[in-house]
């Protein structure tokens, strides 16, 4: 992605107006406020949506000024990273915190951009805005001298880049929200779409082929066909709907209730995200990273969403979300349900935008 730098004279302005545009979604916290007391420079309570829609918003203002963004769930704060003391003041008056830090989003996207020719099967690298490096993950398949590699790769940055080591291994929960079928495979229905007034519905990449039959139930009739999708470099498919079926904008939440889903959402590092799949149920953790590219045996799959949200095999598809936010589509990851583990999403706006889709 690449950021425009805006002269900070623009920002200020444009941070004024910003600040007026969230007024509404501000009004709780500032109702709360002593009549006649001056405005404090802090940053505004919000939801984890909220924060990531004004993440997007600030990021895009700031632009070379930016640094990345996060949210902290216990202060339920948006944080920008920032590199310019003079952009704190825009920050603060759009209703986030601002910490100044070393390196710029610019900096550590071109490390991002560099380090892929050392990745290997069973790493994932990511701008970590909590620690203002490229993060490096090895699952434990990278070993001998492929981590050795590695390693050397992330020392060569000097400092803006930092290793990590993952149990268990990066795959796409390949097994063969509600279970979906076809020949040889069970994966997940990640969400309900429209296109073109037709309905469909959106679910893994890797879970099958252009051309491929997809039923409800194991050995059924065809109710859909997948007619578009990628993987790897993305992870998503498009199924049209064949057959007359049902098809609501919601999630199962496995106990006998549903999540009504009204749009859609970016994700941004600190959200709290729920999954939804046919093997394991719901789970329910946070997002740790985001436009993360992870090498899967198979190959590359770029800007995924990576979560503490555990998954297992067939849980491919399937909804990750956020109250009544789509978010992702489960790709695949490291561990299980039972010791926890590592799980990417592709982003469900990208996946919406690649197919020509809409939430019904």
């Amino acid at each position: 992605m690449t950021h425009r730098r805006t002269p900070f004279r623009r920002i200020a302005v444009a941070a004024t107006g910003l600040a007026a545009l969230l007024a509404g979604s501000f009004a709780v916290a500032q109702a709360n406020a002593t009549p006649g007391a001056a405005p404090a420079v802090v940053p505004d309570v919000l939801s984890s949506a909220e924060a990531g829609e004004l993440a997007g918003t600030l990021t895009g203002l700031l632009g070379g000024d930016a640094a990345g963004a996060f949210y902290d769930a216990d202060s339920r704060n948006l944080v920008v990273n920032v590199v310019d003391e003079g952009a704190v003041a825009a920050v603060q008056e759009a209703g986030a915190e601002a910490r100044v830090v070393e390196h710029s989003l610019a900096e550590l996207t071109q490390v991002k951009a560099d380090f892929e020719e050392h990745s290997v099967p069973g790493t994932a690298w990511s701008v970590d805005p909590v620690s203002n490096t490229v993060r490096v993950t090895v699952d434990s398949t990278v070993t001998g001298a492929e981590l050795a590699g590695v390693r050397e790769a992330v020392e060569s940055f000097d400092g803006l880049a930092t290793l990590e080591q993952s149990a268990g291994q990066f795959q796409p929960f390949l097994a063969g929200g509600d279970a979906i079928y076809t020949s040889g495979a069970r994966c997940s229905l990640g969400f309900n779409v429209s296109v073109d007034g037709a309905p469909g519905f959106l679910t893994a990449g890797h879970c099958g082929e252009v051309g491929s039959a997809w039923s409800d139930s194991s050995g059924g009739s065809a109710v859909g066909t997948l007619t578009a999708g990628e993987f790897p470099n993305s992870d998503y498919a498009l199924v049209e709907y064949t057959a007359d079926v049902e098809a609501p904008s919601e999630v199962n939440l496995y106990d006998g209730t549903t999540q009504e889903i009204t749009g859609a959402a970016e994700a941004t590092v600190g959200m709290a995200v729920q999954r939804s799949g046919s093997t394991t149920g719901l789970h329910d953790g946070e997002v740790t990273a985001v436009d993360v590219a992870v090498t899967y045996p198979q190959g590359t799959v770029y800007g995924t969403i990576e979560t503490t949200v555990c998954a297992e095999p067939g849980d491919s598809g399937g909804a990750l979300f956020s109250g009544s936010e789509a978010v992702g589509l489960t790709s695949g990851g490291s561990g299980d349900c039972t010791s926890g583990g590592t799980t990417f999403f592709y982003p469900v706006t990208d996946a919406l935008e690649a197919v020509g889709a809409t939430l019904p």
